[in-house]
């Protein structure tokens, strides 16, 4: 570990460009939702895709998570009606991106930020994994 005057050196990673691998999650997603459709928001998910819920539930694979999603996005527009968007990302590696995408509600209902990572194989990006957390200006209490 490289230090300077006992400080650590720390690198910047982000050595890429990672727009189209994040817009092509954004239009699948927002797609899928607009749509009611899981497979079309699934659409970008790896095989064995690692997950996290809001609720702090976790899985692995796609198979578990599309199920749970056709649960979830039934009729059109899924509700609540919402917009991702991107609030930030970086690509530590040409082949890597971490993305943070912000799915707002139109009306104020229940929101959320979640950190995806993609990875790309064969010149296609997949999602490897993604982890929720609801956006609230309430934080619980400290004992």
């Amino acid at each position: 570990m490289e230090t300077h005057n006992g400080r650590t050196h720390r690198p910047s990673l982000d050595s890429g460009d990672h727009r189209d691998a994040i817009t092509d999650l954004i239009d699948h997603l927002q797609r899928g939702h607009d749509t009611g459709d899981a497979d079309t928001y699934d659409g970008l998910f790896a095989g064995d895709i690692l997950w996290g819920s809001p609720k702090g539930q976790v899985l692995q694979g796609f198979a578990p998570l599309n199920a749970i999603h056709r649960t979830q996005l039934t009729g059109a527009p899924a509700s609540p009606a919402s917009v991702f968007e991107l609030a930030q990302a970086s690509a530590p590696t040409d082949d890597v991106v971490i993305a943070q995408i912000r799915r707002r509600a139109v009306n104020g209902a229940f929101s959320e930020m979640a950190m995806y990572v993609l990875v790309r194989r064969d010149d296609r990006w997949w999602l490897a994994g993604g982890q929720n957390t609801p956006i609230t200006d309430v934080l619980p209490a400290v004992d």
